[in-house]
């Protein structure tokens, strides 16, 4: 496997980190402290084919693959991981889904208006008592003629209240039946479906996380995706893509940490030199970087899988695991190696400490990740 960068790849990086340095950098601790989500930057992000990496040209696409949509979500997350968040889910989730199992009216529909950033997706499946147990889920969706009611809650949605559009996850059988769930497609507008209680988090602030709330909401059968009772499925398949994506922002975090205690150690100075020079701090760098370049490379295995449409559910785990858990790590070491400044909103890193654990939670805790590697390795 190669894993070198292309030139195609190193512009797509230099692309997407001008655009966070620019764009994104001067307002990350005014939208993290005001909980601001920015939606309107998501246009400027889809006129240049960042929120659409995955999606066929023919679609409105940059018709990418996963070595390139990893980079544009560790760049971005390398700056803030609120805005790597929101780029990821919407990307990998909501547009992923319906690019996925959508059929061709649908895909034509719904993919170039996400795809160009000017509507934002929303993924649900999560709900207050069934995180990680989805299969108990209790939003349900009952067939009346030609359309669908869907009643019941959502949460930890990301862009619950923002998101134009949402794949939701409802149960149409019995409960604890992986063939009872189905994905629909909501419209932001729809009668029955609003947004509902905004959570106020540790981190990712600027990453809008909200309840979707429905109640008689109908929707046309037209909006179901794949078939019926096929949701479940769909949605760990989407999941092991979207490990891949929270393996990036993760990673970009680490990267992000890193750069700024590499500069500090530099900068600061006791007993008359720069802290790097002592072992203490520069052990620390050692670690912080060999952790991070090898839970890279296995993030470039799960890219290369799914780039050559393998199966990526062991590899993607792996990967969202160590990235994920190595971000928290190397977050903790950089505030350590900043000490008391580290630990003030005047410097980069008290953030980035704040947002990685989102990354060991979201979209499967690492528990679950470890709990979906060994049945993999234990049923080869």
């Amino acid at each position: 496997m190669n894993f070198q960068p292309n030139e195609n790849l190193q512009m797509i990086a230099d692309m997407a980190r001008d655009f966070a340095e620019r764009e994104i950098r001067p307002y990350v601790m005014e939208w993290d402290e005001s909980q601001y989500f920015p939606k309107e930057l998501f246009k400027k992000l889809g006129e240049l084919g960042m929120t659409g990496v995955l999606v066929p040209e023919e679609y409105g696409g940059a018709g990418l693959g996963y070595f390139e949509y990893v980079t544009v979500i560790q760049e971005i997350s390398k700056v803030c991981g609120s805005i790597g968040l929101s780029v990821a889910a919407h990307n990998s989730l909501c547009t992923g889904h319906i690019m996925m199992f959508g059929n061709e009216e649908q895909k034509k529909k719904y993919l170039p208006l996400l795809a160009s950033g000017e509507w934002v997706g929303a993924w649900g499946l999560t709900e207050a008592n069934t995180g990680s147990d989805a299969m108990r889920m209790q939003c349900v969706a009952k067939q009346d003629g030609d359309s669908w009611v869907i009643n019941g809650t959502k949460n930890w949605i990301t862009h619950g209240i923002s998101g134009d559009v949402a794949v939701v996850l409802a149960r149409t059988g019995d409960l604890l039946d992986s063939r009872g769930i189905t994905a629909f497609i909501v419209e932001r507008g729809t009668p029955g479906f609003r947004g509902g209680k905004k959570e106020n988090k540790l981190g990712m602030r600027a990453s809008e996380t909200a309840e979707l709330i429905f109640e008689d909401c109908r929707i046309p059968a037209s909006n179901v995706l794949g078939n019926v009772g096929e949701g479940f499925v769909q949605a760990m398949k989407i999941l092991d893509g979207g490990r891949i994506s929270i393996g990036a922002l993760g990673l970009g975090i680490a990267k992000g940490a890193l750069e700024a205690a590499v500069k500090y150690s530099k900068e600061r100075h006791q007993f008359g030199q720069p802290i790097s020079n002592f072992q203490a701090i520069s052990f620390k760098l050692a670690d912080m970087a060999t952790e991070i370049e090898a839970s890279e490379m296995v993030l470039m295995e799960a890219c290369d899988l799914k780039n050559r449409h393998q199966k990526v559910t062991k590899v993607s785990a792996m990967a969202k695991y160590m990235t994920s858990e190595v971000s928290v790590r190397v977050a903790t070491e950089a505030v350590q190696i900043f000490g008391g400044y580290g630990y003030t909103k005047d410097f980069p890193v008290e953030k980035f400490y704040r947002d990685c654990k989102l990354c060991t939670i979201g979209e499967g805790t690492s528990e679950i990740q470890k709990l979906v590697i060994s049945r993999e390795i234990l049923g080869e």
